[in-house]
């Protein structure tokens, strides 16, 4: 069976330059979905208003009464968008969002006993600020057994609602009936109050009084293109989100051709739509770009608030997928969904701010924004170098396994890229030695000043996982398909840690200046083992690395392993972040989700294989036994491609064969352990090594078959899919 292609010309394929939103009328559009700040301004009475901004901004409980009065106004706009339903939209620990809809419409009560005649549309204070969901049918990790069903969402008001596809969506966090988090918001929510709380501590030691600091975000987002009717002919695609097998196409991204490359028309109308409702729904969509390998693309929004950020990713993912469907085309966000080209990562761009818009993370340009600007950076390099493991896992999954250290991402080892300027800086300050970058004058904190330095002094360090890039860190390994609540709730909460301890030994000193001095250096000379300005993907690294006392957790069981170690738990615990019974139920999950995505992968391989592939070469070499003998008859030659094609087909079948069986038997292995952790472990040693065994012996095989014999679209097939 050769590949099945529709034709482009069967689908509808909007012109781009008509419809949508033109930038014109950008600005009247933007956020149009959105019951934000200003439309609330508009439709509640100014009282409410101010309590709406106390709850925002300062975490202040609301009253029934209050969100009675919001209920209504969110409704009545609401409706005149267009909405019919309403939904609590909250992110389960399945890594994508959930929702269910319920109208608007209640009976008016004029029917008396009989059916009503008519209704009206009303939504209060309790449907606002509370929902109820079925808590057993989502991943709990043991936090709830499946007749304990019961389950809550509450509104979280720093985040607006927006409407989507005639729905009203109110964000929500996700709880048990006994409280514990079920959801990756709510555990965000409390990192975000962590670090805040921490962080205005330290402020208030140089004189700040106001509000405390946010953390913000933005996230890079990386994804695939591919034309619908390919992945239809993939089972893989389409159970698994990427290619079990696929023989090297000539031409990969050798030639860097594709990277910041012309943006073909149907990419292009694609993304224009994602634009277009996109902005509509608030969020700052930035920058869009062909990545490096082929049919991959990129787009970067502007930052936000760490909380807002999460949600707008989320929804961003959502809308690629469901906007790609309207073109005719499948968005991957597998993190490899390809094995001889790059895979897709979300670099997720960090930083801490005050609300009047000050970065922490910026120099300055005095000695009192000189000496903050350190402290707030030894801070995060101490986290950094702290829980480099919890840095690790908030990035491990299956499919991140296949792209970190692949020389396209960051290696395992988490190690800090700050830039030779400021690393000399740092080492100035360490050794009580004159800096060399201006005048060559001593440093000491709040004293002398440090010199201001570009915030470009120096190139970018691709290969380097959590790089400071001028006045923030980018981490750059986690997966495309992941939340970035995860990495974000792991930053901000050992970011939080650092300052706690900075905070309970400055609050005390008799001699600040000489205090801070110290504690910066101090800090830089015990965990300058986690700084690294060199080539991440030099061969050499892992065993510096080591020698360092550095960790390498090369694959999730590896990393998962050490979620639950006593300094962890302990972090976790003292913030109030995660109890030790809601981490626990995150390490069960994460475990039974590698082994599930590994076990789905290992079947659909199994069954095309078995199915598909060994019965179309089996056919294709008996073609070729065939051929070979009448051709010999016929002619007297010897035959000789016929015969050894055949010969090496053959044996390439028989080795199929066994390589099936193998793989079910690491199945059946790996399936026995009744440890969770061992079970995952078994499913990465034996498992993986069988399915890349497996798909070798296919890959040569389909290397030697006709395509229109092999039953699957190529790697050429699928890469050059979207013209």
């Amino acid at each position: 069976m050769g590949p099945l292609v529709i034709p482009h010309s069967q689908f509808l394929i909007p012109n781009f330059c008509q419809g949508g939103i033109r930038m014109n009328d950008v600005a009247n559009r933007f956020a149009a979905k959105v019951f934000n700040l200003s439309i609330m301004r508009q439709r509640l009475p100014k009282g409410t208003y101010k309590e709406m901004l106390r709850c925002i901004h300062e975490g202040k409980r609301m009253e029934l009464g209050t969100a009675n009065i919001v209920a209504n106004a969110m409704k009545d706009w609401a409706i005149e968008q267009g909405a019919t339903h309403f939904t609590h939209w909250f992110q389960p620990m399945t890594g994508i969002t959930a929702e269910k809809h319920d109208s608007f419409i209640s009976p008016d009560g004029t029917g008396g006993g009989s059916a009503p005649s008519g209704i009206i549309m009303e939504f209060s204070g309790k449907e606002l600020v509370r929902g109820e969901s079925d808590a057993s049918s989502f991943p709990s990790g043991g936090l709830r057994s499946t007749f304990e069903a019961r389950g809550y969402t509450a509104w979280d008001p720093t985040s607006y609602a927006f409407i989507k596809d005639t729905v009203l969506y109110i964000p929500t966090a996700f709880c048990s009936y006994g409280g514990e988090a079920l959801d990756m918001k709510t555990p965000l929510l409390r990192s975000m109050e962590a670090i805040s709380r921490q962080a205005l501590r330290v402020l208030k030691l140089f004189g700040y009084d106001g509000p405390a600091p946010i953390t913000t975000v933005g996230s890079e987002q990386e994804y695939f293109l591919v034309d619908q009717g390919i992945v239809d002919a993939r089972e893989d695609l389409l159970l698994t989100g990427r290619t079990l097998l696929g023989a090297k196409p000539p031409k990969g991204q050798e030639l860097d051709d594709h990277y910041y490359g012309i943006i073909k028309p149907r990419v292009q109308a694609f993304m224009q739509e994602l634009n277009d409702e996109l902005w509509e729904l608030g969020i700052l969509a930035k920058t869009e770009h062909n990545e490096v390998a082929p049919a991959q693309h990129e787009l970067a929004p502007i930052f936000t608030t760490a909380n807002i950020a999460a949600d707008h990713n989320q929804l961003t993912m959502e809308l690629m997928q469901k906007i790609a469907h309207r073109h005719g085309m499948v968005c991957l966000l597998h993190e490899k969904p390809f094995s001889w080209v790059n895979g897709s990562g979300k670099h997720d761009n960090w930083s801490i701010a005050t609300r009047d818009g000050v970065n922490l993370l910026d120099p300055g340009t005095t000695p009192f924004e000189n000496a903050q600007f350190l402290l707030f950076l030894c801070a995060v390099i101490q986290a950094v170098d702290d829980y480099q493991d919890l840095l690790r896992i908030s990035v491990a999954t299956a499919g991140n396994d296949h792209r970190l250290g692949a020389n396209e991402a960051p290696p395992a080892v988490v190690s800090m890229f700050l830039g030779d300027e400021l690393s000399e800086v740092l080492e100035a300050i360490e050794n009580d030695a004159p800096y060399g970058g201006h005048d060559r004058e001593q440093l000491k904190i709040g004293v002398d000043v440090l010199p201001r330095f570009p915030k470009d002094a120096t190139d970018r360090n691709r290969t380097s996982p959590f790089a400071f890039t001028g006045n923030k860190f980018e981490f750059r390994s986690p997966g495309a398909s992941q939340s970035i609540a995860k990495p974000n709730i792991v930053i901000n909460t050992a970011v939080a840690e650092s300052l706690r301890q900075f905070a309970d030994e400055l609050e005390g000193a008799e001699d600040f200046t000489q205090a801070l001095h110290d504690l910066i250096q101090r800090t830089i000379k015990a965990h300058k083992r986690i700084l690294f300005n060199g080539n991440g993907y030099d061969n050499h690294w892992p065993q510096e690395a080591e020698r360092r006392g550095l960790m390498n957790l090369r694959t999730t069981p590896e990393a998962l392993a050490h979620l639950l170690d006593e300094k962890n738990v302990k972090l976790f615990e003292s913030h109030g972040v995660f109890s030790a019974a809601e981490l626990r139920s995150r390490y069960e999950i994460l475990l039974e989700s590698y082994v599930k995505i590994l076990h789905i992968e290992a079947q659909t391989l199994m069954d095309m294989v078995g199915r598909n592939i060994l019965p179309a070469v089996s056919t294709f070499s008996a073609k070729l036994c065939e051929n070979a003998r009448v051709k010999g008859e016929v002619t007297g030659v010897a035959c000789g491609y016929e015969k050894a094609r055949c010969k090496e087909i053959s044996r390439l079948t028989d080795e199929i064969y066994a390589l099936c069986s193998t793989l079910g038997e690491a199945l059946h292995h790996a399936d026995a352990a009744e440890d969770t952790l061992e079970r995952a472990m078994r499913y990465k040693d034996e498992v993986v090594a069988a399915m890349a065994a497996l798909r070798a012996a296919c890959d040569s095989c389909e290397a030697m078959t006709p395509s229109g014999e092999w039953p699957y679209p190529s790697m050429i097939d699928i890469l050059y899919s979207v013209k």
